[in-house]
């Protein structure tokens, strides 16, 4: 096979047509096989994702298709994200270091980074911000590399993925403008206040959870599960975050699926719901002002929503949860050889 594999674009084809025969599941970071093979080979060979088409026919040394067929073979064999074969991803324009540790960085939120947040935050001048269950710390990184005048806290539970966070804070020399910290949410975060809180909690229903592809069984279940109807997070997250908004402060959420969930819980909380080159993702905004004006709202939903034992949310076929929970609904990176920075996004039946 080694002799007929010659060139990058052979191994990229050769890697889709395999991916694609095997029938796997693209929800980390790409949502289709020929994308996917691309950041494979890409990364392997140390070369950038937005090569030239030039460099297309360039032929690889018989060391180079080893490797990169074995990392075929596992892909398809162990079903393992490809992020987690080359330890690497791209969010937001930038790379980071990805592997068991965390989820692998992918969020809608990279487009809101880089549009500078607007027109969410016209007008509000943002000197803290806080990334919220930061997971592999992409999130907030990105807001301190595309936003250098920005003082970033990145807070997550896990001690596993705050040391791959400080490792990629390292990576993209942002150390003087971020901090580490260890919290359940908001718990160790007393009078912290902030201009700006993102977050893309856990947000996969129970049952969801139990359906999802073996690529997700990789990724820790604590950054994908949320209780019955996938709010456990995002209530306890709109119940508290008034206490270290500033008085003009946003909070911005991804949901995912939940946010029907939500919609029905609170229908009369503003949520602005972002909308991004593919459609509504399930990622809403939200002004301090009206977290404070609903909060009695806020909390009577939750209490009642523990009473009922958590079951008010509805949820879709099993074809449709396995594409759209946390985390195939999601922003794609765009990696091809053949057409660099124009990936095949498409609407999904939901969303990351």
């Amino acid at each position: 096979m080694t002799a007929e594999l010659a060139t990058i674009i052979d191994f990229i084809r050769y890697g889709a047509s395999r991916f694609a025969a095997a029938g796997l599941t693209f929800g980390h970071s790409y949502d289709n096989p020929l994308d996917e093979a691309t950041h494979l080979v890409l990364q392997t060979l140390h070369l950038p994702h937005d090569l030239s088409p030039n460099y297309g026919q360039a032929r690889l040394v018989a060391a180079e298709k080893k490797r990169l067929l074995a990392l075929i073979e596992r892909r398809v064999r162990e079903r393992k994200p490809v992020a987690y074969l080359t330890g690497e991803a791209w969010f937001a324009g930038l790379m980071f270091k990805s592997d068991p540790r965390a989820l692998v960085p992918r969020s809608p939120i990279a487009e809101t980074i880089l549009n500078g947040f607007s027109p969410w935050l016209d007008g509000v001048a943002v000197r803290r911000a806080l990334d919220l269950c930061t997971g592999s710390g992409c999130i907030g990184i990105a807001m301190a590399v595309h936003n250098p005048d920005w003082q970033v806290d990145l807070a997550d539970v896990s001690d596993a993925a705050l040391s791959l966070t400080a490792e990629n804070i390292q990576l993209q020399n942002v150390g003087e403008r971020t901090r580490v910290l260890k919290s359940d949410l908001f718990a160790a975060l007393g009078g912290e206040v902030y201009d700006l809180i993102v977050s893309n909690p856990p947000y996969v229903t129970v049952q969801e959870f139990a359906a999802l592809p073996p690529e997700y069984g990789h990724e820790p279940a604590l950054g994908l599960k949320a209780g019955d109807d996938g709010l456990d997070f995002a209530l306890r997250i709109l119940a508290e975050a008034p206490q270290h908004l500033s008085p003009d402060g946003v909070l911005i959420v991804e949901v995912g699926e939940s946010e029907q969930a939500l919609v029905r819980l609170l229908p009369q909380l503003p949520l602005n719901w972002i909308e991004f080159e593919v459609g509504q993702m399930g990622v809403f905004v939200v002004d301090r002002s009206d977290l404070v004006e609903h909060a009695a709202s806020i909390r009577a939903a939750a209490a009642g929503r523990v009473r009922a034992g958590k079951s008010g949310a509805g949820s879709k076929d099993h074809h449709e949860r396995t594409k759209d929970t946390k985390k195939p609904r999601q922003k794609m990176e765009p990696t091809t050889v053949a057409d660099a920075g124009k990936s095949r996004r498409k609407r999904r039946a939901g969303k990351q």
